[in-house]
C-alpha cells in the first residue's frame, strides 16, 4: 500500500492531502521506461564487446577453421599450379617441338573468364574477398586442366600417328648385306647399259644371286605384283602410306599377291633379272607423293654408321647401271 503524502497550505492554515495527477504518473512510468531500456541496451552492448556467448564462441571457431581450411587450400592450389605449369611448359617445349605441333599460346593457357560477374552471389559477407579469390583461383585451375587434357589428347593422336609413320616409312635395305654382291648403281645420271648414253637412274641397284630373298622396307599394303611396267619386269609396289610408295623391280618371283598387308621386314619375292635388265639385281625405288627421291636416305633401320657410309660412297659413283 503506498504512502499517503500530505503538504501544509499556508492559507486555510491546514494539512492537505498531495493528489498525484495521472498525466504526471504516466510521465514518470515512461522516463523510468527509457532509462531502463537504455540501461539494458547500454549493459548488452558492453557484454557483447567483452563478454561471449557460447553460440558466439562456437561461430568464432568455426570461423577460424573456415580461414584455416582456406589457407590449405590456397596452399594446396599453388601446388597445383606449379604442376601443371610444369607439364605446359614440356608440352609447348618438348612434346609439340617433337611432334611438330605448334605451341599453346600462354595468353591461351592463362585466359580468365569474361561477360558478367560470376561471383556476385558471394559479395557482401565478411571474407567475401577470400572467397572470391579462391573461387577464382579453382576456376582458372580448372580451365588450364581442360586446356591441357586437350592438348595431351591432340598430342597422343600426334604420337599415334607418329608411330605408324615411322612403322610404315622405308627404313631397311630390301636385300640384306649377307646375301649382297655389291651394291652395283645409285641414284643419279648413270651410263645406260645398253645405249651407253648417261640418263637419270631413278633407283638402286643391289647386286645379288638369283632367288636371293627381297624384304618389304617398310609397312603397308602391296598395290601391285605384275610385269605390266615397262622396263621393270615382275615387279612389286607397297603403299606405305603418308605419301609414300616403294618399288621393287627385275623379280624371279612373288611371295606377296595385290592388296596383301605387309609389314617390315616381311619376304615379299626373290631376285631376277625380267624386264630390261643386264643381270640379276634388285632395282629399288622410292617415292614420296608420286615424286622419286634418293632410296639412299632410308637405310637407318638395318644398317651401322659404317655400312651406311660404305654404301654412300658406292652409290655416289658415276658408274654404269644394270638396267
Amino acid at each position: 500500500m503506498s504512502k499517503v503524502k500530505y503538504y501544509y497550505d499556508p492559507e486555510s492554515l491546514s494539512y492537505r492531502k498531495v493528489e498525484r495527477k495521472k498525466r504526471r504518473t504516466f510521465k514518470y512510468v515512461m522516463v523510468f521506461l527509457m532509462a531502463a531500456a537504455l540501461f539494458g541496451f547500454f549493459a548488452n552492448f558492453i557484454i557483447g564487446q567483452y563478454i561471449e556467448s557460447p553460440k558466439e564462441k562456437a561461430l568464432k571457431r568455426e570461423l577460424q577453421n573456415m580461414k584455416f581450411q582456406y589457407e590449405i587450400l590456397n596452399k594446396k592450389m599453388d601446388e597445383a599450379e606449379a604442376v601443371l605449369a610444369n607439364v605446359a611448359d614440356r608440352d609447348n617445349n618438348i612434346y609439340r617441338v617433337y611432334f611438330e605441333a605448334n605451341p599453346i599460346p600462354e595468353a591461351q593457357r592463362k585466359a580468365g573468364f569474361g561477360g558478367i560477374n560470376r561471383y556476385k552471389d558471394l559479395e557482401g559477407y565478411d571474407n567475401s574477398k577470400l572467397i572470391i579469390e579462391s573461387n577464382k583461383r579453382i576456376d582458372i585451375l580448372q580451365k588450364q586442366i581442360v586446356v591441357q587434357s586437350k592438348s595431351l589428347d591432340e598430342i597422343a593422336a600426334l604420337a599415334e600417328e607418329k608411330e605408324k609413320l615411322l612403322a610404315a616409312i622405308p627404313a631397311i635395305q630390301p636385300v640384306s648385306n649377307e646375301d649382297l654382291t655389291r651394291m652395283a648403281s645409285g641414284y643419279g645420271m648413270r651410263t645406260d647399259p645398253f645405249t651407253k648414253a648417261r640418263k637419270m637412274h631413278w633407283g638402286m641397284d643391289f647386286t645379288a644371286p638369283r632367288g636371293t630373298p627381297v624384304y618389304a622396307s617398310g609397312d603397308g599394303k602391296v598395290v601391285r605384283a605384275d610385269s605390266r611396267a615397262s622396263g621393270y619386269g615382275k615387279h612389286i609396289r607397297i603403299d606405305h602410306g603418308f605419301g609414300y610408295t616403294s618399288l621393287y623391280a627385275h623379280l624371279f618371283k612373288y611371295n606377296v599377291r595385290k592388296n596383301q598387308k605387309v609389314k617390315r621386314g616381311d619376304l615379299i619375292g626373290f631376285v631376277g633379272s625380267t624386264g630390261r635388265s643386264e643381270a640379276p639385281h634388285l632395282h629399288y625405288e622410292i617415292f614420296k607423293d608420286g615424286k622419286r627421291i634418293n632410296p639412299v636416305n632410308f637405310y637407318y633401320g638395318s644398317l651401322t654408321a659404317e655400312e651406311f657410309s660404305k654404301m654412300l660412297e658406292h652409290a655416289s659413283l658415276e658408274n654404269q647401271s644394270l638396267d
